[in-house]
Formats: structure tokens, sequence, C-alpha cells
């Protein structure tokens, strides 16, 4: 399930790690607006829809298209600034062509890895893009309809939505936060230096790790959702950006549109992030739990430990068949097994099974 960056003859210092205030943003504007997603911010959440000025909340649904459903590549800048307002102002040199499908990339767009034309110059693929975003409702339709018959001062507002985030709200976020992000920054920058690409790419998510073959050499992200793109995907500028986020988790998202470099929003770890689970891990013990047989053994087996002769006899079937089941499940991770004298005693590791649901949630939201 693995999504791909080639990063054949890429250089390691155009591999950046840096903080970003917009990206940061994103991440925050998305927590308010899809709270089930985190859980971990929900007295955050709670506090600030609580605070918000009616006219912002307003102008922030009215948007929220941008950032609810995934994360908008304008939102996820190649190269981070040191405030949101030199990110704003990097933002306003995109042309309006490549903002605009930036802006509908995920709610409008056919195929996210596939270019299509604009909808600022192509009548078919304007008409195509308002019946898509008329589907999602009267105010993304409005959205839309601005952002084609108007794209300058639709940005100019956007602009303005941001920075009246920033004084709202997302000041105080970014002065608490962003110390920690910048500081992560730093020590992945150093460890690249010192210890190279797969190191760094293990420490910064289980869910990331380096393919080094006589095929060349790529950058592999554990995600369910298929991409496939190289540092070069932009000539002009190759590379591939890292952002640490702290409101991001457990979302791991990855920005690859044709034409753009390719950049990759991580979650810092903290002492209350489990570790991801790899997805094939997860589909494996999900399809261990499938079968019914299995799913009685576990009941026995959660209850305390069992001999494969107690299961036999207890379910009616031989040993040899309990045997295969035992297999299947230990093979999964889902069950414990040590020796007590001339008896082997499996039980089923609770701990494992309970993060099956959060493991599985993780995987599809990441």
């Amino acid at each position: 399930m693995a999504n791909v960056i080639d990063i054949t003859g890429l250089p390691p210092e155009h591999i950046v790690f840096s903080p970003s205030p917009l990206a940061e943003l994103g991440a925050a504007l998305h927590a308010l607006s899809e709270p089930g997603h985190h859980p971990g911010l929900h007295v955050w959440v709670t506090a600030t829809h609580a605070a918000l000025h009616t006219d912002l909340a307003d102008r922030l649904c009215e948007a929220d298209f941008l950032w609810r459903s995934s994360r908008s590549d304008i939102l996820l800048p190649a190269h981070p600034g040191a405030t949101l307002a030199e990110e704003l102002d990097e933002m306003d040199t995109i042309d309006d062509e490549r903002f605009v499908a930036a802006a509908f990339e995920i709610t409008c767009s056919a195929s996210y890895t596939r270019p299509t034309p604009s909808p600022l110059v192509d009548r078919d693929e304007r008409a195509r893009v308002r019946e898509m975003a008329a589907a999602r409702g009267p105010r993304q339709a409005a959205f839309t309809d601005r952002m084609l018959t108007d794209p300058d001062g639709l940005r100019q507002w956007l602009r303005r939505l941001f920075e009246d985030c920033e004084e709202a709200f997302f000041g105080d976020i970014w002065r608490r936060v962003g110390i920690q992000l910048a500081a992560d920054a730093r020590h992945k920058t150093e460890l690249l230096r010192r210890k190279g690409l797969s190191e760094t790419l293990s420490e910064t998510s289980q869910a990331l790790s380096l393919e080094d073959g006589s095929g060349g050499t790529r950058i592999l992200v554990d995600k369910l959702a298929q991409g496939r793109t190289t540092a070069f995907a932009n000539p002009a500028d190759p590379g591939v950006t890292f952002l640490p986020t702290s409101f991001g988790w457990p979302h791991l998202l990855f920005g690859h549109a044709p034409g753009w470099r390719p950049v990759l929003q991580y979650p810092v770890a903290g002492p209350e992030l489990p570790t991801p689970a790899a997805l094939e891990l997860v589909q494996q013990r999900l399809e261990a739990l499938a079968h019914p047989r299995r799913m009685q053994l576990c009941r026995s087996l959660s209850r305390g430990p069992h001999t494969t002769g107690e299961l036999a006899n207890a379910f009616g079937i031989t040993a040899p068949e309990v045997s295969r089941h035992i297999a299947t499940l230990k093979k999964a991770g889902l069950i414990q097994t040590r020796r007590r004298g001339r008896y082997v005693l499996h039980q089923l590791d609770l701990q494992t099974v309970a993060r099956l649901g959060s493991d599985f949630l993780e995987g599809v939201l990441r």
C-alpha cells in the first residue's frame, strides 16, 4: 500500500525539514472542522469554537472544504517561511490557474494525480467543477463561483481570513508550538546529516521508509491512498519538504500534485502518541479475526491460557485444526504463547486487540 517518492539522484541538501505556520494553521482548522479525527484536542476545539466571533466562524464554514476532508496543497508550502505573513506573501505569487486548481483539487478534481485543464480557461472543466461543488452544498457552490469569477478577490478574502485566525487564536498557538516544531526540524536536519535518510525517516514516522536498490532510491509512505511522484516533479525546484505538525496527528499528509514539489506533513511524536501500526499488519489482524472459528477461539483465549488439546476438546475439532488457527493468530501478533513444563499455553493479547480499533482508525485517517 506504499506511496512512492522517487528521489534517485537527489542531493541530500534538497531534502528539507522545516516548520510552517500556514501548514500548522491548516492542521488546526482541520481539527476544528473534524473534531472526531482528533479526540485528544477535544478540550481545545470546544474552547476555541466557543470563543470564535460569529463572523469569523461563518467565514471558516464557507471555506472549510479547503481543509475539512483533506488539506489543499496551498496549505502545505514547499518553502516554509518564518511567519504566517511571509507564507501568505508567497501564496500570493502563485498564478491564478495553479491557485484555483489547488483550491479545487480535493473536492472538485476528477483525479488528484492526473493534470486537468484549468476551469478558468476550459469551459467544460468549469461546468464540471461547478456541478461537483453544487452537489456538496450551497456554501461550496457559492465559494466556487467566487473563485471562478474573481480569483484575485477570493485570494485576498482567504488571506484576510487566515490573518483574522492568527489574531483570534492561531497567534497564541504558534508562539507555543512553533518552538517545539522548529526544534524537531533542527533535530531531523542534524540526524539526516549524521546518520542518513533511512534512519531519519524511521524516526520521523514509522509509516516512512527508504527503498534503495537497482531501480533507484525511493521514499515509501505507508498510506491507504495511492500516490506516486518524483522529487523532480517540478524541474525548477527539485526536492522534498517535510513539515512537522503538533495538531496533525493521526494524519500523515502527502502532497504530490503534478508539477508540485512533494511535501509531507508528519506529526511530531509525543509520549501520548502510539507507534503507528503498518497497514499490512492491521489488514492481517482483521483477516485473522474474520474467521468464525478463530473468533470462538479468541473468546476462550481472552479468559485465560489454554493448551491446544484443551481447545480441541472444548470445540470438538482436531488438534491440528486448532494449531492451524493458532498459527494464524500468532502470526498476526494477536496471541501470546508460553511454555509451562511440557505444556504450551496460548492466551489472547488483550492490549493488542484493544489497539486494533484505534490502529484501524489511525490507518484510514493517516
